[in-house]
């Protein structure tokens, strides 16, 4: 009895799961498909859903018209120069209050993740000001410093929460067997913390990735990323649906893939520590 019982809630879980993650997916499969479908079929009322016929001229058009693989490649450099960047200052950020915090650390870890919750619009003019006056406008490095910024909060936050999880016994003993402090980041905490980085390192390529205020407000053409490609798809005419719909399949298409081949380190480093 008590094995049915089991059963049937493994199952109901499995139903549940696999109906929440299909409503998740759901806008970019509709978004996949209305790519593929004419102008006036992606207007059409009731909508079709897979019984049309399928095109993929909005894909020629789209990079007939746009400079493609120009956006693909500054959107890798902002986001994996963002994180680098990012990585470099946060590990010893991490490091220093997980193993020697002292008595604000705990707010200043709240300071900093509290200036999140600020909306970017808020800084949007001295920031711009601020690029304008230093001639970074429209720049792969000032973007690369707002980026970094932007998500270092974030990133400090995850590192020192899997710092935490590494007993400090281990470092102590490193210490005493004369290991510099160099040493003892690169040798004995990197290497216990490979999960929780990796994860890090690729959850802000994703944020990085995404990210469209700052990009569409601080570049127009030089340092344009792919949401900046999408955007270019709306215009004082109207929406193009099918084509802004390709344009938006060919620029999440890079981190959905990445996203996919990840998923095992992702959720290896997000339950880091979580159980012991």
């Amino acid at each position: 009895m008590a094995r049915a019982v089991s059963l049937r809630r493994r199952t109901v879980a499995t139903i549940a799961a696999w109906a929440i993650g299909f409503l998740i997916f759901f806008p970019i499969l509709w978004t996949i498909i209305t790519s593929f479908k004419t102008e006036l079929e992606a207007f059409s009322t009731p909508p079709k859903f897979l019984f049309f016929e399928w095109t993929t001229e909005n894909y020629g058009i789209v990079q007939e018209r746009s400079n493609y693989l120009r956006f693909v490649s500054n959107s890798l450099i902002l986001s994996i120069g963002s994180t680098l960047v990012a990585l470099l200052f946060a590990i010893p950020a991490a490091w220093a209050m997980a193993f020697a915090p002292g008595k604000r650390t705990k707010d200043l870890l709240m300071w900093m993740l509290s200036t999140k919750m600020m909306p970017p619009v808020g800084a949007l003019i001295p920031v711009y000001l601020i690029f304008r006056d230093m001639g970074l406008l429209d720049s792969r490095g000032g973007l690369i410093a707002v980026l970094f910024l932007l998500n270092l909060p974030i990133i400090v936050w995850m590192l020192y929460t899997y710092f935490k999880e590494i007993p400090g016994e281990i470092l102590e003993a490193a210490r005493m067997d004369g290991a510099s402090l160099w040493k003892e980041l690169v040798y004995v905490l990197a290497p216990m913390a490979v999960p929780g980085i990796a994860s890090t390192l690729l959850l802000n390529i994703i944020l990085a990735w995404n990210e469209a205020f700052w990009t569409l407000n601080l570049t127009t053409s030089a340092a344009a990323p792919l949401t900046a490609f999408i955007a270019s798809y709306s215009s004082p005419e109207g929406l193009f649906w099918a084509k802004l719909s390709a344009a938006s399949t060919m620029a999440i298409a890079p981190i959905l893939v990445l996203g996919w081949f990840a998923q095992k380190q992702l959720v290896r480093g997000l339950t880091f520590g979580a159980v012991k």
